[in-house]
Order: C-alpha cells, then structure tokens, then sequence
C-alpha cells in the first residue's frame, strides 16, 4: 500500500505541475516577457515615490495583465491556431486546456491585475492597462485581425504601451517621454511580425488571416519593412538627443539601427523563394534590437541614478 500510495502522490502532483504548465503557456510567456521588461524601463525612467515594494507589485500586475491578454487571444484563436503549424500544439487546439478554462482564466488575471495595479500604482496607470487588454483581446483579436492587412501596425499599439504604463506608475501622470518609448516598439512591430509572415505566409493563408504578405504579397511586405526600418532606425536613437539617455547610448542605438536597416536592405533585394534566410535574419535581429535598445535605455538610468546618489 504504501508504494501504491507514493505512485498515486507523484502522479496527482505531475498532473497537478504539467496543468500548471499548459495554464502558464496560456499567457504566451515570450509576449509577457517583453511586456515586463518594457514596462520595467519605463518605471526605471520616470520620476516619482513609489517604493520598491509597491512598485514590485506594480510590476507583477503589468506581468499578470499582459498574460490576462495573451490567454483571452489563445481563447478565441482557438479554431485558427488549430490550423495553423506554429500554433497547432497551444493548449486549447491540442486539447488540454478547455475554451471555458482559458476565457475564465484570462478574464479573472485581467480584473486581479487592473485592481491590484490601481491600489499599488494609480487609477490612471490601471486604467491604461485595462484599455490595453481590451484593446488587444477584443478589438485587435476580435476584430481587426481579420479585416485588413495593416492589423499588425494598428493591432502594435497595445503591444506598445506597456513602458508608458511602468512610467504612469512611477510618475502618476501622462507625460511625453513615454511616449517615444512607446513608438519605438510601435514601430519597430511591423518589421518584427512582418519578416515572420514572409517565412509563415501559407500558415495565415490557410488560418484566413489577411496578413500583409497573403494580401499584398512579397514584394509589397518588403517594401514596407524596409520603410518601417528607415524611420525606426532614427527614433531608435532619439532618447539620446532629447536628454533621455546619453551619448553612448545614442552611439549604441544608432550602431543597431543601421544593422537593422542593413538586414532589412538585404531582404528587400534577395527574393524569399531564392533563400529564406535573410527574412530569418531580420527576424532574429529584430528581437536583439529591441531588448538591446532597452537594455541599455535600463543601464543609462542605473548609471544616472548612481551618479547622482553619488554611488559613482
């Protein structure tokens, strides 16, 4: 009996850890991922009085919210993820996590995280992150997905705003410097996505998802990443000039957004059926870019902060 009983205990506590797991996955930990670290930069260059526990929790209800969003999108792609090859093995089109589950899952994480925020934060930065997740659960996965190509451009902004929330947090109010965070990501999303819909056109042509690449087709989705690149590259940089960041910062950004530009030369003039490596190549860099961008915006302020406490 008591081998029986041990093998019953490890099996309820490894179905208790995979459900965990397949309810973790349901709020697209990569996606989160990014939401959090952007977020973090903002508070880190805000000004405000929030302590660090406060803002800690601040933090975790950003996390919580962003992965509120993601389990709502999963819940309703469902029947597209399902025919899609990148998404075919997510929790719902694999069937281990019931549509009931994931719609009660998401909706409870989006209110906890909306009411936690505005208690350890603000009501202005809960109110930002509740018209994010609305805007990228409901009008963006709803809605605007499947009725135009540029879904990816205007769909962006509720990946965008996460810095503007973190500073929100901080500052308690909706200055301009957020927001040239914001349009960083904002601009720097169609590039990202659009290098991915080149490599995964037939995955949205069969799911019915009018992706710029299905719709306009290669050589319109290339032009207009290498459009996007052009006018990232210089923005990517602009914290530097306005007193945001500092010169070494600049010199660093600068240097990433001319290899963007580079990359993104180098697919508009290689044809995706000659190779797909170039689209491979921006897509990978565009991930660097971001997190290398706003690693070192992250890096300017703790350098800052410590010169003035005179840690330095």
């Amino acid at each position: 009996m008591p081998i029986a009983d041990g093998f019953f205990a490890r099996t309820v506590l490894k179905f208790r850890f995979s459900r965990a797991a397949h309810f973790i996955a349901l709020t697209k930990p990569r996606v989160m991922s990014l939401a959090i670290f952007t977020a973090l930069v903002g508070m880190a260059l805000a000004s405000g009085d929030l302590s660090f526990g406060r803002a800690a929790i601040s933090i975790s209800a950003i996390a919580i919210g962003a992965g509120a969003a993601g389990a709502l999108n999963m819940w309703y792609d469902a029947p597209i993820d399902a025919k899609m090859a990148r998404t075919s093995n997510r929790p719902l089109p694999a069937g281990v996590v019931s549509s009931t589950e994931a719609l009660a899952f998401g909706i409870v994480l989006a209110i906890f995280s909306i009411i936690v925020l505005g208690i350890s934060a603000n009501p202005l930065s809960a109110g930002l992150l509740a018209a994010t997740i609305i805007f990228y659960s409901v009008f963006y996965t709803m809605w605007l997905k499947f009725v135009t190509p540029q879904n990816i451009v205007i769909g962006g902004a509720a990946g965008a705003l996460p810095p503007v929330i973190g500073w929100t947090a901080i500052s308690g109010s909706l200055d301009w410097e957020p927001w040239l965070l914001f349009l960083i990501i904002f601009l720097w999303t169609p590039p990202h996505f659009w290098a991915l819909a080149l490599l995964k056109s037939t995955d949205y042509a069969a799911a019915r998802i009018p992706m710029l690449p299905v719709v306009a087709g290669e050589a319109a989705t290339k032009r207009q990443i290498f459009a996007y690149t052009i006018v990232l590259s210089p923005i990517g940089a602009a914290p530097s000039f306005v007193g945001m960041a500092g010169p070494l910062y600049g010199i660093l950004a600068t240097a990433l957004g001319i290899e963007f530009l580079r990359r993104a030369w180098l697919l508009l003039r290689t044809p995706i059926d000659v190779s797909r490596a170039p689209a491979k190549s921006l897509f990978v860099f565009s991930i660097i870019y971001l997190y290398a961008v706003f690693t070192a915006l992250l890096v300017d302020a703790a350098v800052r902060w410590l010169l003035r406490s005179g840690g330095i």
